[in-house]
């Protein structure tokens, strides 16, 4: 029996073209976001073959915004969103003002009028949420001075695009339109608007901040991994859900605040890793859902305002960002991360485009423009990132040859631009993360007078140890630059005490082909892990559980736990070792 299955097919289809596609993307050395993108161009209605359904696409991809932005409220408690609000409002808000006016500018010489020009240029002004945190999560910039002005700055633009949704059928008639609008009704509109926004932000930070840490705190109590993420799912689509419809509210601005709710409590790290897996896949399926919005006639037909589309996007949004951050008195870095981030348009742009068609204030054409200035300028987001980290590593080399201090950034000493320096050390041990596990290792091998080097990307963790005298160098270990640095032809030992074993497993491959020598010891939880983490090189994997199981019977009987049986393609003295 033959049933319809839409829901299905979008998503074996976009996930499964999203990844063979994402994969061809890394072998070639570029982003596998463009991958992605092409993955809906081809299951796009403007192309040859399988069709999918837009619309179910596009409810699909806005549980991935939901996600992500939860995440990222989850690690932006209330003290880093108060911190930049002296920036992020104002530099929004003249960002925005100025990017539309470019927007209204391109639109006049195009020949259309007020309303169609403020609408081209309100959606030319605002950015994708999920392409500027990917952005900033890729370049492990979430945590640096710029990251934060950049998501308070994202905050301030949708809470103005909220707004301009709730006015745009207000004054309609009065830009050319179809409403029927009146200045009382305009006032009472702005008032209601304005109103259900502080309430629901008063809601959350007082209600909320209490409510939702009890609920997953009361559900950890159970001892259910299970509930607590179903839990976790629930409260973050629930709150946004709830935003939207109660307050008039974009759903990505009520979860980014259900999120931040949840910061300041201990369970928030297990929220974090608990919504990670559907924040991925969905977020995957909005650039697949993007991907098949690209009308590729609008390259034929409208070369000459597409190009100056891209212009805006591209060239005139950067301009005025780093100006404005630079008007603020941060420094050079701080301004190119958020002036990069912002180099693209995105979700709100496609609603801000489809609702000034429906209310008869854009043409089809302003909106074929934003979908392609969208696209294009999502595939080269990346480009123009790479060119504005060269420009400010030039610019550091040049200050630092000369004697001058930049403005400093926040955590202080984060390299965020720059390649790692080099380290000087020989015949050390390198640890890589510090958490519980390799702070004990750390603390235990510094006692015993070996030399240590930290790969760690925590701002805080990093604050803490170069405080503490300890040499450490910023980033993920799993990029060559970073791994690199750690001189492992001059290493005697690498601690791989990261818990990911995916990133782990990266690591240990990286540094056993750089140094076959190098001890290198590594932690799983999983019989798996031990074995894809031997299959890359480690020399030792070291199991929680068995050792956990091993000290009980030493305790208790005196027993040793059998070894486990050695993979087929390991030899038998390469056995996972037992501490002790």
């Amino acid at each position: 029996m033959v049933h319809e299955t839409p829901l299905i097919a979008i998503i074996v289809g976009g996930l499964g073209c999203a990844f063979v596609l994402g994969a061809i993307a890394t072998r070639l050395r570029i982003s596998p976001l463009v991958g992605y993108l092409l993955a809906g161009v081809i299951l796009g209605p403007f192309t040859p073959g399988f069709v999918a359904d837009q619309h179910l696409a596009s409810q699909l991809a806005e549980i991935g915004v939901i996600l992500l932005m939860f995440g990222v409220g989850l690690h932006f408690s209330l003290s880093d969103l108060m911190s930049v609000k002296l920036i992020a409002i104002p530099g929004a808000l003249a960002q925005i003002g100025v990017a539309t006016l470019m927007g209204m500018g391109l639109a006049r010489l195009m020949g259309w009028g007020l309303g169609a020009g403020l609408v081209f240029g309100l959606a030319l002004s605002v950015a994708s949420t999920v392409v500027l945190l990917r952005t900033l999560q890729e370049r492990r910039l979430m945590e640096t001075q710029g990251g934060k002005i950049a998501i308070g700055w994202l905050v301030v633009e949708d809470m103005a695009m909220v707004l301009a949704l709730v006015l745009l059928p207000a004054l309609g008639d009065l830009l050319g339109g179809m409403g029927t609008p009146s200045w009382s009704q305009l006032s009472l509109t702005l008032a209601l608007t304005l109103g259900k926004v502080a309430l629901f932000v008063a809601l959350m930070l007082v209600g909320g901040r209490r409510l939702i840490p009890w609920i997953l705190h009361r559900i950890a109590q159970t001892g259910s991994r299970e509930l607590f993420r179903l839990a976790v799912l629930a409260v973050a689509l629930g709150v946004a859900f709830g935003a939207a419809e109660l307050f008039g509210v974009s759903f990505a601005l009520g979860a980014f605040f259900a999120g931040m709710t949840l910061a300041e409590s201990p369970l928030a790290h297990e929220a974090a890793e608990e919504s990670l897996p559907l924040r991925d896949a969905f977020a995957v399926l909005f650039f697949v859902s993007v991907g098949m919005l690209f009308d590729w006639h609008i390259l034929i037909d409208h070369p000459l305002p597409l190009l100056g589309t891209l212009a805006i996007i591209l060239v005139g949004k950067v301009v005025a960002a780093y100006v404005l951050v630079r008007a603020f008195r941060h420094s050079v870095p701080t301004a190119l991360t958020i002036a990069g981030g912002l180099a693209q348009i995105g979700e709100f742009s496609f609603i801000l485009a489809a609702f000034g068609v429906d209310l008869g204030l854009l043409p089809p054409t302003g909106q074929s423009l934003i979908l392609a200035g969208a696209i294009l300028s999502i595939l080269l987001n990346p480009l123009v990132f790479i060119g504005l980290q060269r420009l400010a590593a030039r610019r550091q080399r040049k200050a630092a040859a000369t004697g001058e201090v930049e403005t400093a950034e926040a955590p202080a000493k984060v390299k965020t631009f720059t390649a790692p320096e080099p380290t000087a050390l020989a015949d050390h041990a390198i640890i890589i993360g510090y958490g519980r596990v390799g702070r004990l290792v750390g603390e235990a091998l510094r006692l015993d007078g070996t030399p240590v080097l930290v790969v760690e990307e925590d701002a805080g963790i990093l604050e803490q140890l170069r405080g503490a005298g300890q040499e450490v160098i910023a980033g993920n270990a799993a990029q060559p630059d970073v791994l690199a640095a750690a001189n492992l032809d001059g290493a005697r030992w690498l601690f791989v005490a990261v818990p990911n074993s995916f990133e782990a497993g990266q690591v240990v491959a990286q540094a056993r082909k750089r140094n076959p020598q190098l001890d290198i010891i590594a932690r799983a939880h999983t019989d798996a892990a031990v074995d894809h983490l031997r299959q890359h090189g480690a020399s030792l994997v070291i199991m929680g559980e068995r050792e956990i199981a091993q000290a009980m019977l030493s305790h208790t009987h005196g027993l040793r736990i059998p070894d486990p049986t050695p993979s087929r393609t390991d030899p038998p003295d390469g056995m996972v070792a037992e501490a002790g």
